[in-house]
């Protein structure tokens, strides 16, 4: 052939080979017999020529077939009017040309099954450039003219998806991704499919996420809200704010309504996602010159009419589309323009080869920079700009050069040498030679290949560049890798020029990741640290704070977390004006408003930083209010990061301002006063425990006031001997910022002004060293006066207030607590004997003052004179108590919080066996009931060594008052002891209380028995329940129905009555149950009857409860283990269960029936 073809249209060698006894001559030329393109142009159609139509029959090739039939309207258009056998490759390349890619593929599968694999459709389908996006070429070109207007080609979007691209892409290891099947069909395959009911699929899980997005975008524009909130929850696995959540790698569609109004028109689309197949150009294959077309049908019908001007308003929305595309990269250009005239110096630019530029047409050879020359190729060309090979014809390389001013970066590019070519000793034509290149099928005409053919050649342009292409890049990485992407945006957004683009490029970190984790999280803060520290403060405050603002209200919390971490981040690089007002008044609100814990911490730790950096004076009172209300934030995490952080850094600005001893610790004493007169009738222990833990935190920076204030403080040197800091110098402190090293400065600095703290103390005195003064004068005065107010019987505020005076005390060291805080409770208590009857003396002793100086104060050093201390104290309190007849409150506070800890368990059984061997009855007794509270928490071997004998020897007492008191105590080993010599011990003694005819007119004797078995009989061991408790409780309600004296009677009924009511909840043998509880419940009814007719009604209802208890279980016995689950009717299920449980001793088969259902 005189030309050459690329589609040529003879057989394969192949095939050729494989059928040689083919009747159809597979070597005819096919001008032969059917009209065909003249020799010198075979891509010009012939002037009266139809454009070629091929319709395949519908009968498929077999294995054992020779070829594929064609009908009569296939064969006019190929070979006239008779019927002859086509070649498949013949057919293939006609598919190609004219685009019918889906029939090729299904042609090829078939041909793969009958395993006659054709080499032109392999190595085209083999090839991956042959399915790249070309986002420059329209839709319209996949459209093949027809005889009758445009023929769509086949809508099987399943075949062109069951291809694996991955396969045949360069990275064999990529996995698919539905987001690119999903890209790879074009624009028009999906419309002829959605077109086409009778290839209907089911909908696919990323069109279905779009079309939720476009129904939920038309609820929320026409005001159905609700309909909308309730669509979200349905679908709560997507993100309806974001189209990027949907996962496909498309612009969002319009909404619902102009798709409804379009009626399936295609919509313009951006150039840059435009879907077209392979890049041959419309015009170059015959029977497709739309321009030739439309004047030989005339007869068009409406429906190809309406498809005509549809094709053509597409193509004008394309162009207006690029134009204005252009109009805007043009105004980038000319903002480059002005921003390199502006850099260029004084010195001469360097010179670059512009050999894409003709020297011998002065409209080719402008003096405007590469990077200024818009694109003016069309795709057809190879045209990299300045690189491309020159026009002119050949000669020396110095003259095959054109030198021009090239303004970009000539600081860069001075000693960079011109880009010269060997130029071949050929004498082409220009044209020949751009005609033969444009065959190297390069794009540039797309924004991307724009981009690609634009080699960036300065800092500048690169971002430029990077600012133009990273919107694009971020969407399609995964949402796993996007932290990778951090640096590259930081960096353009520190760089770019245009604030425009900065702002977009910060948009988008922090929307880089939907929920970001912690690890992606300070990826982002350090990126803005760096960012800050680079851009300073003013671009910070325009170009960062917006970005935080627009999340505040975020739907997911760990966005607004990083708003949060951000402000806590930033605040050393923002002007200090924004920094107390601005981001201040942020962090407010989110602390006041967001209902996430992890969100409110990170505010809590944002503020503590933001009053380290604050120092605007007029702020305090705005601080110490965020310090109030985040401490009484219900999350245990905020309140701990309000100590760990925001106090102490509040703190060191007070003390900076000189408030902390002035205005900060006397607004929170005056606090906790107010807390207590109003809670005379009922204290807020929460509030209490706020304003009494926030003075806690406060102590490290108080002793840290006092040792910088010192009269020794000038006198301190860091050289010389300084000895370490002993490790229990101090207690731990709740983070680095309530070290008093860390707020001093340094170990060193602390050690030495220790030092110099116990001299000034035990050798000097504190005249002149005011901020000490204050401490002891004034502080200590009001804390102990505050100490005698609280109620002695709240453990929880007792607790408060030791843990309170323990680090006081441990913090300011030894010699002060010794020589300035014992003796001011001292003073106050004054325990000497001839105050015993003193009403003040015993009204303070009284008082939570003294559980808080023993468990406050005495305990903070534990050394033998220490221990002796506390041990006359507590001695010495008992005594004094006793004597006096006061309440025990005090004692009993002091030994409950004591004995939390097991280190003075020894201690305290020390001060009890004083008080056992004590020569007053009064103080024999107190000690007694002091081994209740003791025994709970001292373990056996204490308990059988040193309280069971000193319980006994109590037992032995002359007075009775002294004996009776060990009952409690008696029941509480009991409750608590596993031991079963130990037990048998304290019952014979118990026995003895009961049994012994000197106790049967001991009323208060009987009293605290039936008081300690109601209280212990619940948790006791089920035998001692059963055989001593319950029998001994009957024989004192049949004996108190013959009581005289009707006081005792209503004394000894109502403890029965209460103890009967404890124990009817637990599990009573029926034996038990008949000879024992409801004789004893039948006889306090009795005296109820007389005495208290409401416990009457009560009583009645007990005892119905427990016969029919023993009703049922003794139906249970006559039917058999059958019947047990009729027991349970109109009964407590869960009691009557457990009772039925603990009867199924014999076998497994008894205890599955309890599960079979009633018949």
């Amino acid at each position: 052939m005189a030309s050459v073809n690329p589609f040529n249209l003879s057989d394969s060698e192949e095939e050729a080979e494989r059928r040689p006894n083919e009747t159809v001559d597979t070597e005819r030329s096919p001008s032969d017999g059917a009209p065909g393109p003249p020799p010198g142009n075979p891509f010009s159609p012939p002037a009266d020529a139809e454009p070629p139509t091929l319709l395949l029959s519908s009968n498929r090739t077999s294995p054992s077939g020779e070829g594929i039939s064609v009908s009569a309207a296939a064969t006019s258009a190929m070979a006239g009017s008779a019927d002859i056998r086509v070649s498949v490759d013949v057919i293939a390349s006609h598919l190609l040309r004219d685009q019918y890619i889906l029939t090729a593929l299904e042609f090829h599968t078939e041909l793969l099954e009958a395993g006659r694999e054709l080499p032109r459709l392999r190595d085209y389908f083999s090839n991956p450039g042959n399915f790249e996006r070309q986002s420059g070429t329209p839709p319209a070109k996949d459209q093949v003219l027809g005889p009758g207007g445009p023929l769509n080609r086949a809508g099987s979007i399943s075949t062109l998806d069951s291809l694996d691209f991955a396969r045949y892409s360069d990275d064999g290891n990529r996995e698919s991704d539905e987001r690119v099947a999903e890209s790879e069909v074009s624009s028009q395959e999906r419309k002829n499919f959605k077109s086409s009911p009778e290839i209907q699929e089911p909908v696919r899980p990323l069109e279905k996420r779009a079309l939720n997005f476009l129904v939920n975008e038309y609820l929320l524009k026409n005001e159905y809200k609700l309909s909308s909130i309730t669509f979200s929850d349905e679908n709560d696995d997507q993100d309806f704010e974001l189209w990027d959540d949907v996962g496909l790698n498309i612009p969002k569609p319009p909404d619902l309504l102009q798709l409804y109004r379009n009626c399936g028109t295609p919509l313009p689309s951006p150039r840059d996602t435009a879907d077209v197949a392979v890049g041959v150009d419309l015009g170059d294959l015959p029977g497709n010159c739309f321009a030739q077309d439309l004047p030989k049908k005339p007869d068009l019908t409406q429906q190809q009419q309406t498809e005509v001007v549809q094709e053509l308003e597409y193509q004008i929305s394309l162009l207006n589309n690029e134009k204005q595309s252009l109009a805007e990269q043009i105004k980038k250009l000319q903002s480059e323009i002005q921003t390199l005239k502006r850099t260029v110096s004084s010195s001469p630019p360097a010179t670059l080869d512009l050999g894409s530029q003709n020297t011998s047409n002065p409209s080719c050879s402008s003096t405007i920079p590469p990077s200024t020359v818009p694109p003016t190729d069309n795709g057809q060309y190879l045209d990299i700009r300045g690189v491309s090979e020159p026009e002119t014809d050949p000669g020396p390389p110095s003259t095959q050069t054109t030198s021009q001013p090239h303004p970009q970066s000539h600081n860069k590019l001075k000693s960079r040498p011109p880009v010269q070519f060997d130029q071949p000793n050929r004498k082409l034509s220009p044209a020949f030679q751009q005609a033969l290149l444009s065959f190297c099928r390069m794009c540039s005409d797309s924004r991307l290949g724009a981009e690609v053919s634009r080699i960036a050649d300065s800092e500048e342009s690169v971002m430029l560049m990077l600012g133009r292409c990273l919107p694009h890049i971020v969407p399609n990485v995964l949402l796993a890798k996007r932290e990778e992407l951090i640096p590259l945006i930081l960096c353009t957004a520190c760089l770019h020029p245009e604030p425009k683009e900065r702002d977009q490029l910060l948009h988008i970190l922090f929307n880089l990741i939907k929920r970001p984790d912690d690890e992606q999280r300070q990826m982002i803060l350090t990126g803005c640290v760096a960012f800050a520290r680079h851009v300073g403060p003013t671009r910070v405050e325009a170009e960062l704070l917006p970005q935080c603002w627009e999340q505040i209200n975020h739907k997911y919390p760990e966005r607004r977390l990083l708003v949060a971490e951000s402000c806590g981040a930033l605040a050393p690089y923002l002007p200090k004006e924004i920094r107390s007002s601005l981001v201040l008044s942020m962090l407010q609100q989110m602390l006041a408003e967001d209902k996430a814990d992890m969100v409110r911490e990170a505010v809590v730790k944002s503020l503590g930083i933001i009053m380290g950096y604050i120092d605007d004076p007029d702020k305090y009172s705005q601080g110490f209010e965020l310090m109030l209300l985040s401490l009484g934030d219900p999350s245990e995490r905020v309140v701990s990061a309000v100590h760990q952080v925001f106090i102490p850094a509040f703190a060191a600005w007070t003390t900076e301002l000189g408030t902390l001893q002035t205005a900060l610790i006397p607004s929170l004493l005056a606090r906790i006063e107010k807390l207590l007169l109003q809670g005379e009738h009922g204290l807020d222990e929460h509030k209490l425990h706020v304003f009494l833990s926030a003075l806690q935190s406060l102590i490290p920076p108080l002793f840290a006031v006092v040792l910088q204030n010192a009269p020794f403080t000038s006198r301190a040197k860091l050289h010389g001997d300084i000895p370490p800091i002993e490790v229990t110098r101090f207690p731990r402190p709740a983070s680095p910022l309530q070290d008093v090293a860390t707020i001093i400065g340094s170990r060193e600095m602390l050690s030495a002004l220790l030092q110099l703290y116990d001299h000034q103390l035990e050798h000097e005195g504190t005249t002149g060293w005011d901020s000490l003064l204050w401490v002891v004068n004034q502080l200590l005065p009001q804390l102990i006066e505050i100490v005698g107010r609280i109620n002695v019987t709240s453990s929880t505020c007792v607790h408060e207030f030791s843990r309170f005076f323990w680090r006081f005390c441990r913090t300011f060291g030894k010699i002060f607590t010794n020589t300035k805080v014992k003796p001011q409770f001292q003073e106050i208590l004054r325990l000497s004997e001839e105050n015993v009857d003193a009403s003040a003396g015993n009204g303070i002793l009284t008082k939570a003052t003294v559980p808080i100086y023993a468990t406050g104060v005495l305990t903070c050093y534990n050394q033998d004179e220490d221990r002796k201390l506390l041990v006359g104290f507590l001695e010495d309190v008992m005594t004094t108590l006793s004597l006096s007849h006061a309440p025990l409150d005090s004692l009993k506070a002091s030994f409950v919080e004591l004995g939390a800890n097991p280190v003075y368990h020894e201690l305290l059984l020390t001060v009890l066996w004083y008080g056992v061997v004590h020569t007053s009855a009064l103080v024999r007794c107190t000690a007694a009931r002091m081994f209740e509270l003791l025994v709970k928490g001292v373990n056996e071997t204490l308990v059988a060594q040193r309280v069971v004998p000193a319980l006994i020897t109590l037992s032995s007492d002359p007075e009775i008052s002294v004996r009776i008191s060990t009952i409690p105590a008696f029941g509480t080993i009991m409750e608590t002891v596993t031991q079963k010599e130990l037990l048998e011990r304290v019952k014979m003694q118990l026995a003895s209380f009961l049994e012994d005819p000197q106790y049967q007119d001991q009323h208060s004797l009987h009293m605290e028995i039936i008081r300690t078995f109601g209280r212990v009989g619940p948790n006791a061991e089920p035998r001692f329940r059963d055989e001593f408790v319950l029998p001994h409780l009957h024989k004192l309600a049949l004996a108190n129905n013959s009581q005289a004296t009707e006081s005792k009677r209503i004394d000894i009924a109502t403890q029965l009555f209460e103890a009967y009511s404890a124990l009817s909840c637990c599990f009573i043998s029926e034996e038990v149950m008949v000879n024992h509880f409801l004789p004893g419940l039948r006889c306090l009814r009795a005296d109820m009857e007389q005495l208290s007719p409401e416990h009457e009604v009560i009583l009645s209802s007990m005892i119905k409860e427990c016969e029919i208890k023993v009703e049922n279980r003794g139906m249970a016995d006559a039917q058999g283990s059958m019947s047990i689950a009729s027991s349970l009717v109109g009964e407590d299920a869960k009691t009557k269960f457990l009772s039925k449980m603990g009867q199924l001793t014999t076998s497994g088969a008894m205890l599955a029936n309890v599960f079979q259902r009633k018949k």
